[in-house]
Protein backbone atom coordinates (compact mmCIF):
# COMPACT_ATOMS: atom_id res chain seq x y z
CA UNK A 1 0.00 0.00 0.00
CA UNK A 2 1.38 3.10 -0.57
CA UNK A 3 0.74 6.56 1.58
CA UNK A 4 0.80 10.18 0.93
CA UNK A 5 1.77 11.86 4.00
CA UNK A 6 2.05 15.84 5.22
CA UNK A 7 4.71 16.41 6.99
CA UNK A 8 5.50 19.54 9.48
CA UNK A 9 7.37 22.20 7.42
CA UNK A 10 8.44 24.69 9.81
CA UNK A 11 9.88 21.00 12.06
CA UNK A 12 12.08 20.35 8.77
CA UNK A 13 10.62 16.95 9.48
CA UNK A 14 11.85 16.39 5.39
CA UNK A 15 15.56 17.57 5.80
CA UNK A 16 15.52 15.47 9.04
CA UNK A 17 14.46 12.36 7.60
CA UNK A 18 16.41 12.83 4.54
CA UNK A 19 19.82 13.59 6.57
CA UNK A 20 18.98 10.61 8.80
CA UNK A 21 18.32 12.76 12.15
CA UNK A 22 14.54 11.57 12.19
CA UNK A 23 14.21 7.71 11.40
CA UNK A 24 10.36 7.37 13.03
CA UNK A 25 7.32 9.76 12.62
CA UNK A 26 3.98 9.53 14.70
CA UNK A 27 0.71 10.16 13.95
CA UNK A 28 -2.01 10.12 16.58
CA UNK A 29 -5.78 11.17 17.39
CA UNK A 30 -8.42 11.15 20.41
CA UNK A 31 -10.16 7.72 18.48
CA UNK A 32 -8.26 4.99 16.16
CA UNK A 33 -8.34 7.09 12.92
CA UNK A 34 -5.69 6.89 9.83
CA UNK A 35 -2.78 5.56 9.74
CA UNK A 36 -3.92 3.10 12.67
CA UNK A 37 -4.22 -0.32 11.55
CA UNK A 38 -3.48 0.90 8.15
CA UNK A 39 0.21 1.10 7.39
CA UNK A 40 2.27 -2.49 7.55
CA UNK A 41 5.85 -2.74 7.05
CA UNK A 42 6.93 -2.93 3.35
CA UNK A 43 4.41 -0.24 2.70
CA UNK A 44 5.65 3.25 0.67
CA UNK A 45 5.30 6.67 2.12
CA UNK A 46 5.35 9.83 0.53
CA UNK A 47 5.92 12.75 1.89
CA UNK A 48 4.64 16.17 0.82
CA UNK A 49 5.10 20.02 3.50
CA UNK A 50 1.91 20.43 5.21
CA UNK A 51 2.76 23.81 3.83
CA UNK A 52 4.13 24.01 0.16
CA UNK A 53 3.54 23.35 -3.14
CA UNK A 54 1.73 20.45 -2.98
CA UNK A 55 4.35 18.11 -4.54
CA UNK A 56 5.77 15.18 -3.50
CA UNK A 57 9.00 14.92 -2.57
CA UNK A 58 10.33 12.35 -0.83
CA UNK A 59 10.02 8.26 -0.38
CA UNK A 60 10.86 5.75 1.95
CA UNK A 61 9.25 2.44 3.17
CA UNK A 62 7.87 1.53 6.28
CA UNK A 63 10.45 -0.99 8.31
CA UNK A 64 8.23 -1.57 11.57
CA UNK A 65 4.79 0.08 12.94
CA UNK A 66 3.40 0.58 16.41
CA UNK A 67 -0.07 0.82 16.90
CA UNK A 68 -0.98 2.28 20.78
CA UNK A 69 -3.35 0.99 22.93
CA UNK A 70 -5.35 4.13 24.33
CA UNK A 71 -2.84 5.56 26.79
CA UNK A 72 -2.53 8.41 29.23
CA UNK A 73 -1.14 12.02 28.51
CA UNK A 74 1.99 10.43 31.12
CA UNK A 75 1.75 6.95 29.11
CA UNK A 76 1.97 8.72 25.68
CA UNK A 77 4.66 11.49 26.88
CA UNK A 78 6.68 8.38 28.25
CA UNK A 79 6.39 6.51 24.71
CA UNK A 80 7.40 9.83 22.71
CA UNK A 81 10.03 10.16 25.47
CA UNK A 82 11.56 6.66 24.62
CA UNK A 83 11.96 7.17 20.94
CA UNK A 84 13.11 10.94 21.08
CA UNK A 85 16.12 9.64 19.61
CA UNK A 86 14.52 8.29 16.83
CA UNK A 87 11.40 10.48 16.49
CA UNK A 88 13.60 14.15 16.50
CA UNK A 89 10.47 16.10 17.79
CA UNK A 90 11.00 19.97 18.00
CA UNK A 91 9.16 21.46 21.46
CA UNK A 92 5.91 21.90 20.08
CA UNK A 93 5.22 19.01 18.13
CA UNK A 94 6.56 17.09 21.62
CA UNK A 95 3.84 19.36 23.74
CA UNK A 96 1.15 18.17 20.69
CA UNK A 97 1.45 14.69 20.74
CA UNK A 98 0.72 13.34 24.30
CA UNK A 99 -3.19 14.72 24.53
CA UNK A 100 -3.84 12.13 21.70
CA UNK A 101 -5.03 9.14 23.24
CA UNK A 102 -3.70 6.77 20.53
CA UNK A 103 -0.59 7.32 18.72
CA UNK A 104 1.22 5.38 16.17
CA UNK A 105 4.67 5.24 15.51
CA UNK A 106 6.24 4.12 12.32
CA UNK A 107 10.03 3.40 11.76
CA UNK A 108 11.28 4.25 8.17
CA UNK A 109 14.31 2.81 5.84
CA UNK A 110 15.60 3.56 2.88
CA UNK A 111 14.68 7.59 2.80
CA UNK A 112 15.39 9.26 -0.78
CA UNK A 113 14.22 11.89 -2.63
CA UNK A 114 12.36 11.32 -6.07
CA UNK A 115 11.96 13.59 -8.60
CA UNK A 116 8.81 15.62 -6.95
CA UNK A 117 5.13 15.29 -8.49
CA UNK A 118 1.82 16.51 -7.90
CA UNK A 119 -1.45 14.52 -6.68
CA UNK A 120 -5.11 14.22 -7.69
CA UNK A 121 -6.71 15.01 -3.89
CA UNK A 122 -10.33 15.01 -5.59
CA UNK A 123 -11.02 11.68 -4.18
CA UNK A 124 -10.34 12.92 -0.61
CA UNK A 125 -12.36 15.04 0.99
CA UNK A 126 -11.06 16.11 4.00
CA UNK A 127 -8.32 17.67 5.01
CA UNK A 128 -6.01 15.38 6.41
CA UNK A 129 -2.51 14.65 6.93
CA UNK A 130 -1.94 10.83 5.63
CA UNK A 131 -3.76 9.63 2.93
CA UNK A 132 -4.13 6.19 1.98
CA UNK A 133 -3.75 5.72 -1.51
CA UNK A 134 -3.52 2.18 -2.68
CA UNK A 135 -1.07 3.42 -5.58
CA UNK A 136 0.77 6.16 -6.13
CA UNK A 137 0.04 6.29 -9.73
CA UNK A 138 -3.58 6.18 -9.41
CA UNK A 139 -3.59 9.78 -7.83
CA UNK A 140 -0.50 11.09 -9.56
CA UNK A 141 -1.33 14.27 -12.11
Amino acid sequence: MDHVVYVDTKARELEKLLAGEKTMIVRGATGRKLPYGRVQPGDRLFFIHNKGDGRLRVSTLVSEVFNSEKLTEEQAGDLLKTNQSKLNLTTEQIKRWPGKRYLVLITVKDVHSIKPFAIDRSGYGNMDDWLAVGVIESVKK
